[in-house]
């Protein structure tokens, strides 16, 4: 095996949206560092299962349902 390949894996502090805070190992940053999140489980729709709206740019949206709505999607 090669040496000196591998990234540097240390400890690190993870910052919620909420506050909470938790130690954890990466590769991000230097050890002792702290990542404060923008988006995390506690907020982000797709782990809450808050709705979500469909942009139609272009009329892709628009197209797909169009070629699909006799297959009940």
């Amino acid at each position: 095996m090669k040496t000196d390949i591998h990234p540097d894996y240390h400890t690190i502090k993870v910052v919620m949206t909420d506050g909470t805070e938790y130690l954890t190992r990466s590769t991000w940053g230097k050890e002792g560092d702290t990542m404060n999140l923008d988006i995390d489980p506690t907020t982000h729709p797709a782990w809450t299962g808050a709705s979500q709206t469909l942009m139609d740019r272009g009329g892709r949206v628009s197209k797909f349902k169009k070629r699909y709505e006799g297959l009940g999607i």
